[in-house]
C-alpha cells in the first residue's frame, strides 16, 4: 500500500535550497496567492519591459531565477549536475515564445536540434521538447485546424512548419532520443495533433520516441487518446502521451463565450481531475503499446500513479512511465519520486530573459489560478524554514550543553 506521507518529507524537497533561496520561494509563492496583486504585477512588467525601463534586473533575481534554469544551456548545466546527483532527471525547453518570421522559425529549430543532441549525449537529459508555435506561425496551424482555404504563401509558410516539424522527429528517431511536442490552444491543436499522429506513425514503429501532449481538462482527450490507441494497434506503431491538465483555461473560456459555442474546457476543476486520472489510468493500463508521461502537480494523482504502479506489479523505474514538474516548483513531488527510484524529471526552461517573460507570466498566473496549489506550496516550503530553524536551535543547544 502506497503510503501516502512520502511526499510530506520536506528535507529531501528542499535539501537542494539554500536559505536564501528558500526564503525568496516563501515571498514568491506568498505574492502568487493574491490572484489581484499577480494580475497587476504582470500588466507592470509588460509595460516597463515596452518602455524599456531597466526592470531585467529585478526580474531576473526573483521569478525567473525561481522558474528558470538560467539565459543559456550553458547557464543550466550546474542545476542539471546538481539535480542528477539526486536522482532527479532534467528537460531543457528553451522557453521563447511569440515569434512570427521564417528566419526565426529556422533559428528555433536549430536549437531545438542542439537540444535533442544534448538529450543523446547527457544521461541526465532524458527528453527534447518543441513547441509547436515555436516552430510556424499560430495563424498557419488555426486555419488548418479550421479547414480554412490558404493562400499560396501560406501554403508554403505550411510546408515549412512540416519539414521543420519532421527534420526534429527524424533527429530524435536517428539519435534515439524521446521528443515531445506541447499542447496549446484548441483553436490550433487539431493541426498539431494530425501531424504528430503523422510522426509517431512514422517514427514510433519499434518504440515510443514521438509524444504528443494531451491537455487533460478538455474533456475530449479520452475519447481522443481511445481512437490514436486503436490506430496504433491497427496500424502498428506506439503512442507516446504526455499528459498534464492544461494552461489556457481562462483564455479557452472566454473564447467560447465570445464566439458562442460550448467551452472545449471541463466544466469544473472536479471533473478536470476526474478526466486526467481517467487518462492517466488508460495509458497505465496498456503500457504495451502507450508510454506515459505524467506532467502534473496534483498529489492525489500521483498518488494514484504510484497505486496503480503497485497494483499492476510494474517495476517502479518502468521505461515507459515518467513523472515530471515545472523548474522551481512541486519539489516535494520530484525530489521524493527521484528518491524512491521512479523515473522522475524537471522541464527547465532558459533563454533571455526577456524572451522567457510570456512563459514566466503564464506561470504566475497558472499558480495563482489553480485552487490550493500555491497554498499547499507555501505551507511546505513553510514548514521546512521552521524544520531548520528547529535543527538549528536544537544543535545550538546541544553545543551550548557539550561546554
Amino acid at each position: 500500500m502506497i503510503r501516502k506521507k512520502i511526499f510530506n518529507d520536506t528535507k529531501t524537497a528542499f535539501k537542494l535550497k539554500s536559505d536564501t533561496e528558500l526564503d525568496r520561494a516563501i515571498f514568491l509563492f506568498s505574492m502568487m496567492g493574491r490572484p489581484t496583486l499577480v494580475k497587476s504585477g504582470i500588466a507592470l512588467t509588460k509595460m516597463s519591459l515596452k518602455l524599456k525601463l531597466p526592470v531585467e534586473g529585478l526580474i531576473k533575481k526573483t521569478i525567473f531565477e525561481q522558474f528558470a534554469g538560467g539565459e543559456t544551456m550553458e547557464d543550466c548545466k550546474p542545476t542539471i549536475k546538481t539535480m542528477y546527483q539526486a536522482k532527479l532527471h532534467s528537460i531543457l525547453d528553451y522557453s521563447v515564445e511569440g515569434k512570427e518570421t521564417e528566419e526565426e522559425f529556422d533559428a528555433a529549430v536549430a536549437k531545438k536540434i542542439e537540444l535533442i543532441k544534448f538529450a543523446n549525449e547527457e544521461k541526465e537529459v532524458p527528453f527534447a521538447v518543441f513547441k509547436p508555435t515555436g516552430v510556424g506561425r499560430f495563424e498557419i496551424w488555426e486555419k488548418m485546424t479550421a479547414k480554412v482555404s490558404l493562400s499560396d504563401e501560406e501554403k508554403k509558410e505550411w510546408e515549412n512548419i512540416k519539414e521543420r516539424v519532421e527534420k526534429l522527429c527524424k533527429t530524435a528517431y536517428d539519435l534515439k532520443v524521446r521528443l515531445y511536442a506541447d499542447g496549446e490552444e484548441t483553436w490550433m491543436q487539431t493541426a498539431a495533433d494530425d501531424l504528430m499522429e503523422e510522426m509517431m506513425r512514422k517514427y514510433n514503429k519499434e518504440e515510443a520516441l514521438i509524444f504528443n501532449t494531451l491537455q487533460c481538462y478538455r474533456w475530449d482527450r479520452i475519447e481522443y487518446l481511445k481512437d490514436l490507441h486503436e490506430k496504433g494497434k491497427a496500424e502498428g506503431f506506439k503512442i507516446g502521451a504526455k499528459i498534464v491538465r492544461g494552461a489556457y483555461m481562462e483564455k479557452e473560456n472566454e473564447r467560447a463565450k465570445r464566439l458562442g459555442y460550448p467551452s472545449p474546457i471541463c466544466e469544473s476543476k472536479e471533473a478536470t481531475d476526474v478526466n486526467f486520472n481517467s487518462v492517466m489510468s488508460y495509458c497505465l493500463a496498456n503500457l504495451e503499446d502507450i508510454s506515459v508521461y505524467i506532467g502534473t502537480h496534483n498529489e492525489v494523482s500521483n498518488y494514484l500513479a504510484l497505486q496503480i504502479i503497485e497494483d499492476k506489479g510494474y517495476d517502479i523505474n518502468h521505461p515507459h512511465i515518467w513523472f515530471s514538474q515545472l523548474f522551481g516548483m512541486s519539489d516535494h513531488l520530484s525530489y521524493n519520486l527521484a528518491k524512491k527510484g521512479y523515473n522522475s524529471a524537471k522541464l527547465v526552461p532558459f533563454g533571455p530573459v526577456r524572451d522567457v517573460v510570456p512563459y514566466l507570466m503564464r506561470r504566475a498566473q497558472e499558480n495563482s489560478s489553480v485552487k490550493g496549489q500555491t497554498g499547499r506550496e507555501l505551507s511546505l516550503l513553510l514548514e521546512e524554514r521552521k524544520r531548520r530553524k528547529g535543527h538549528e536551535t536544537r544543535h545550538d543547544r546541544q553545543e551550548k550543553e557539550s561546554f
